[in-house]
């Protein structure tokens, strides 16, 4: 599609202002801002601002006392300069005022806007701030180091909301629903259960994954006092936190000093923080902080002249152009600069393009590359673009060291999207051993998972087993629990959690990434809603008696990781290895998975570990090799440590809807 943009320059004459018009045959003919791309720059001798508006006629900088209300203290208009960039320079300290952008394009007046950039900013997002991001960190910040991480395939995710984590009135927790939050050791519950960061370390995940952060929409900040929830998927501002997880939204820089504080309390228990980012759509088009800036160009169009809505948001952005592209470069490295983010979760991975993912890839790399960055490898519609040029889940093989999301492994556990009703391998259902399989393998080619059975994985995806992210349910659809009472609704809750370590015992030897959704662990639910993205409290937080209560689960999934972490050879990361060393062994019965890892791989003190799923409704039997075998787990237990005894070779039985895991 060929469009045509205005772009007025002004230009200074003796008698005034000039205009000098200069036409755009497409978006490709943006300028593109060279170097750093920053709006406002402070110091106590001077501040300066500048706005990228290539298309602008005029644009004015309006400064203001207050993050919201009132009139502009003055204003101020900018000149035009190079590579479609609007300056101002404002000689004076204005550190704690507050700004916006007005821009004017084709004589009409845009409407105020805190930039794109903004880094700081007042209640709600509406107007930037102006401050010192050195004054923002806490004591010890510029002490503060990722924890180690030697490879893709020691991290174990946990996906969790700030607000479902710690609001429970149990929790023990002084700041709850917030950023600090995770920045208090000791809470527990009345009865003597571990919330909070300590929670963390004992189940002993390495990666935190929280939902969005960054400033949204849809939560007042002017009415916290007022109950409400948002998961986050709103951008306004992509570049400071939301100020509803602070102690105080309308102070622009505590924010900014309490998500570092989250951030270092994480490291100093050992664990990243990865930030879910939501680049592929914005909160609202028209009047939003693009849309205002620079019409039309942030955005993808239909070729009748729309807005495309691959996102089913309204919109979606045009990552492909110089400058979105350069924008979300750049915004992932502040993030990782200015607050020590360790990973990233693209959300709709799919509606950016490849080379705009390899670009953000190679810009992490140059600054950490153990920062792990991974996505959905879908769209909510089909984009404005070819699909072989989009991060697909099946074009991640043409991704270097990013991963996606597996729906096949997880339907294959649980049943699939759209049909809460339909279970699959859980459930009973015969027919989805080679999607396990293909989970089991982490997406890469394997010579025995397409072996037999009806239904067959289509593409092997992954070009290794780091770059696919074994899970059975996270934030979006149902949880675990819930999807087991809707598939099994007339099964007991023992059998239900039966069933629940089953799942999560899949995820956990995979040779993908593991994946929990924050609260499987004690078997939470959401009272069957699976779109909560707005639901109450009642339904989204994590309940935490529900950590006594389920205590069984809880060790057993924490020993699970212990396992994981314990021994490399569950997480070999190089899919010769997997080939090498994965071996599916034959099955006797429907609904059975088994698999050994011969000899040690890796180096592991573990000699031919075997596994075996059993999701039938009785025993089954399995024929090991004559010697002795040491278990580990069994019948929902597991000691990895200790162990749970010995079984001679030969046949052996494998308990109801459980795993085996035992070795040499």
């Amino acid at each position: 599609m060929r469009l045509r943009h205005l772009l007025i320059l002004p230009v200074l004459a003796a008698m005034g202002c000039q205009f000098v018009k200069n036409d755009y045959e497409s978006f490709a003919d943006y300028p593109v801002v060279k170097g750093d791309w920053e709006e406002m720059v402070y110091s106590p001798q001077e501040t300066r601002f500048a706005l990228w508006a290539p298309t602008a006629e005029e644009v004015n900088l309006k400064l203001y006392a207050e993050g919201q209300g009132g009139q502009p203290t003055r204003t101020v208009a900018m000149k035009a300069a190079e590579n479609g960039l609007w300056r101002a320079e404002v000689s004076e300290d204005l550190d704690g005022q507050f700004y916006t952008f007005d821009v004017k394009v084709k004589g009409v007046w845009l409407g105020d806007t805190p930039g794109v950039w903004a880094k700081a900013v007042g209640v709600n997002g509406d107007r930037a701030a102006v401050i010192d991001l050195n004054a923002t960190d806490p004591e010890g910040w510029d002490k503060d180091v990722r924890p180690e991480l030697k490879s893709f395939a020691d991290i174990v995710l946990y996906e969790m909301h700030h607000r479902d984590f710690s609001i429970d009135s149990l929790s023990g927790i002084d700041h709850r629903g917030k950023f600090l939050a995770l920045t208090e050791n000791g809470t527990k519950t009345a009865r003597g259960q571990k919330t909070g960061i300590d929670h963390l370390k004992e189940l002993g995940v390495t990666h935190v994954h929280i939902l969005p952060s960054f400033d949204y929409s849809s939560v007042d900040e002017t009415k916290l006092d007022t109950p409400q929830y948002n998961w986050g998927y709103d951008p306004k501002n992509y570049n400071v936190p939301d100020g509803s997880y602070s102690t105080d939204p309308y102070a622009p820089e505590v924010r900014i000093r309490e998500f570092k504080q989250m951030v270092m309390a994480l490291h100093q228990a050992g664990i990243r923080v990865v930030m879910d980012v939501v680049y592929n759509h914005t909160a609202v088009t028209e009047g939003s902080n693009f849309e205002r800036t620079v019409p039309g160009y942030f955005y993808r169009q239909t070729p009748e002249g729309n807005f495309a809505n691959a996102s089913g948001c309204g919109n979606e952005t045009a990552s492909e152009r110089a400058m979105v592209r350069k924008y979300m470069v750049e915004s992932v490295k502040y993030w990782v600069n200015e607050y020590h983010v360790d990973g990233f979760r693209f959300d709709l991975m799919g509606i950016h393009d490849l080379e705009t993912m390899r670009a953000i890839r190679k810009a992490v790399d140059e600054i950490d590359p153990t920062i792990y960055i991974y996505g959905e490898g879908w769209a909510a519609g089909a984009p404005q673009l070819p699909m072989d040029s989009l991060a697909m889940k099946n074009n991640i093989d043409r991704l270097s060291r990013i991963a996606a999301f597996s729906d096949e492994f997880r339907d294959s556990l649980r049943g699939p999207f759209g049909n809460d009703a339909q279970g699959a391998f859980l459930a009973g259902l015969k027919g989805h051993e080679a999607g396990i399989r293909f989970g089991i393998a982490g997406g890469i080619e394997h010579p025995q998972v397409n072996g037999e059975g009806a239904h067959k994985v289509p593409k092997f995806w992954a070009l290794q087993p780091t770059q696919f992210i074994s899970y059975v349910s996270c934030h979006d659809d149902m949880c675990l629990a819930d999807r087991l009472k809707a598939t099994m609704p007339q099964a007991s809750v023992n059998v239900r959690k039966d069933l629940h370590k089953l799942a999560l015992t899949a995820v956990l030897t995979s040779q993908g990434v593991p994946f929990i959704f924050a609260g499987d662990e004690v078997m939470r639910d959401k009272q069957g809603v699976h779109n909560s993205f707005n639901s109450p409290d009642e339904i989204n937080a994590i309940h935490w008696e529900l950590k006594k209560q389920n205590r069984d689960l809880f060790d057993y999934v924490s020993g699970l990781i212990a396992m994981r972490r314990a021994h490399p050879a569950f997480r070999m990361g190089d899919a010769d290895s997997v080939r090498k060393y994965l071996e599916f062994l034959p099955a006797t019965e429907d609904n059975v998975v088994a698999f050994r890892l011969k000899g040690q791989p890796n180096g592991d003190a573990w000699t031919d570990i075997t596994v075996i799923l059993n999701a039938r409704d009785h025993a089954t039997s399995v024929e090991l090799p004559a010697g002795v075998w040491q278990v580990v787990c069994r019948d929902g237990r597991i000691a990895p440590d200790a162990g749970l005894g010995t079984l001679q070779g030969g046949k052996v039985s494998v308990g109801a809807r459980s795993a085996l895991i035992l070795h040499r």
